[in-house]
């Protein structure tokens, strides 16, 4: 494994935006590495996210810097769901997507739910289970609605399933928002960003001018930070019982905050809606420059499935029980 960071590639450019349905909730934390520092920003509206990969990869051109993107959304389909697919792996299955696509649109009742729309459901209704939606797609259990990495470890509870939209540990809706809005189109662009892990390992990816895209967990990363929250992150009061850690966690990264940054911290990211989504972002932020400082490794598992179609949460390094691990 190529070691962190790489000397050979300063400045650098990091960046995390916390994703949700709504663009009020989105935000975007940057930094640049120069001279051994990170220069940390306060969190910004992520805005257009055409514009805010364009931006990366502009100011990675001329400043001759790589640009990590961490995102807090699913990377990557689950691998009974890909076992059926024709593609050779998950950036080429997203290449192949129309904005209109079918697959996009949410099913109202398992009767249309299929491998070519399995996002379910747009509501809550009696007698419905994860075991029903499995088997409408063909599945083997509601296991299989799990990527490898949305399992439980001994370091985090279980997230989401990928294709599962109801609730608010969901995360179908975000995929649906990045992949349709997005994300599909940047992939089939001249200059399309390159995503983490299927496209290699981090380092053998940074470039200057090239945006690696990479998926985060703002949970996974809290641990990884040794941030103690004491509470609800939506409670103001929490997230600034918590600055105390942030602070101490970047000093440990090398990461200096600046001015309104600083002030963001201190005050627990402000008492607005949208204030657990700049504190995340700004965890996710440094969950990006840990491993890129080499606090966390690049790792991937020596896994085939992982490596082409589930992928996986960029510094984790715990794996679920070997009793539900993939064969």
């Amino acid at each position: 494994m190529a070691s962190f960071p790489p000397a050979d590639l300063e400045p650098m450019l990091a960046a995390h935006a916390d994703w949700s349905i709504d663009p009020r909730k989105r935000w975007v934390s940057r930094a640049w590495r120069k001279n051994g520092k990170w220069h940390a920003a306060a969190p910004l509206p992520v805005g257009d996210p055409a514009a805010l990969l364009a931006a990366l990869a502009a100011d990675g051109a001329a400043l001759g810097a790589p640009a990590v993107l961490g995102l807090d959304l699913p990377l990557g389909l689950p691998r009974g769901f890909a076992a059926g697919r024709g593609e050779r792996d998950f950036p080429a299955f997203l290449r192949g997507l129309q904005q209109d696509a079918a697959f996009f649109e949410v099913s109202a009742g398992l009767d249309t739910v299929s491998p070519e729309r399995p996002f379910y459901p747009t509501r809550g209704l009696r007698g419905m289970t994860r075991a029903a939606h499995a088997a409408a797609l063909g599945l083997t259990g509601p296991a299989a609605l799990n990527r490898w990495c949305d399992l439980a470890t001994a370091e985090r509870p279980a997230g989401a399933p990928l294709f599962w939209t109801l609730g608010a540990n969901q995360t179908g809706k975000a995929a649906i928002s990045a992949w349709r809005g997005w994300l599909c189109s940047a992939l089939r662009s001249s200059a399309p960003p390159r995503l983490w892990p299927f496209d290699g390992s981090l380092r053998d990816l940074l470039a200057p001018g090239r945006v690696v895209l990479a998926e985060t967990y703002p949970a996974e990363a809290m641990r990884h930070l040794g941030v103690v929250l004491g509470g609800s992150k939506r409670s103001s009061e929490a997230r600034r019982r918590a600055g105390p850690f942030i602070t101490l966690a970047m000093a440990r990264l090398g990461a200096v905050a600046e001015p309104a940054l600083a002030a963001a911290i201190e005050s627990g990211f402000g008492a607005d809606a949208a204030a657990e989504d700049r504190f995340d972002s700004v965890l996710g932020l440094l969950c990006v420059i840990g491993v890129l400082e080499g606090a966390r490794p690049d790792f991937i598992p020596a896994d085939p499935w992982v490596r082409r179609w589930e992928g996986w949460v960029l510094g984790q390094t715990a794996l679920p029980p070997a009793a539900i691990q993939p064969g």
